[in-house]
């Protein structure tokens, strides 16, 4: 499996048509892995990649996929407000014929509309809240996709993220999981806590050259 074309057979038709229709037609070496691990067969994932490896497409894979397939809601969960309103308008131009919605709001809301909506964008505060406030569309959550899924490791919104992952595993025991980041250092021990596959990688669409710069000159590290 190397391009998008490789896709049809396992994709839902109206998603094929959609990635169709991109500039790119070659998968990225983690997307291809990520694929191989179980993407498509609800297996929970660790995405480990570069910034810039395509890790968000193979985060659109699983929740599309899984929309279209009508399976059930997609939640995609990001660290800030400001990066649920971007996902949110990329989600909501590229796929305008499903119901994308932005819950980074009152925290003190179920937020009971949400329950029409096929894929949801919030933070893990705010989902948290609406976890605490038994709202009555989670259990219709089949995909969660967590980005930056390395804070669980940072002392402010560390706690919050894995209490957020801990109940929806003990709530929904057959949602899929996952994680993406561009830096963990313990992703073996993580994806055992996850109970995911780890798909880990090193391509990055610009290689990158280490080296010290000092009055004006750049010298480079040799590899």
């Amino acid at each position: 499996m190397k391009s998008v074309n490789d896709l049809e057979p396992i994709l839902n038709h109206h998603l094929f048509a959609i990635l169709k229709k991109e500039k790119f037609q070659d998968l990225r070496p983690s997307q291809i892995k990520a694929i191989n691990a179980g993407l498509f067969e609800q297996k929970n994932l660790l995405v480990c990649t570069p910034t810039g490896s395509g890790k968000t497409l193979i985060a659109e894979l699983a929740a599309m996929n899984c929309v279209y397939e009508k399976k059930g809601k997609a939640i995609y969960i990001v660290p800030l407000k400001s990066l649920a309103s971007e996902k949110y308008q990329l989600f909501k131009e590229k796929y305008a014929d499903k119901k994308i919605a932005l819950s980074i709001g009152d925290t003190d809301s179920s937020d009971s509309h949400l329950q029409t909506y096929d894929i949801i964008m919030t933070t893990s505060e705010k989902f948290d809240s609406l976890i605490r406030h038994n709202a009555p569309w989670l259990k219709d959550i089949k995909v969660v996709i967590i980005d930056e899924i390395h804070l669980l490791n940072e002392q402010d919104r560390g706690p919050t993220l894995e209490i957020v992952i801990t109940i929806l595993r003990h709530i929904l025991r057959n949602i899929q999981i996952i994680g993406l980041s561009a830096t963990i250092g313990n992703p073996e021990e993580l994806a055992e806590w996850l109970n995911a596959n780890l798909v880990e990688d090193s391509w990055r669409p610009v290689e990158l050259h280490h080296g010290t710069y000092l009055d004006g000159n750049i010298e480079f590290y040799k590899s």
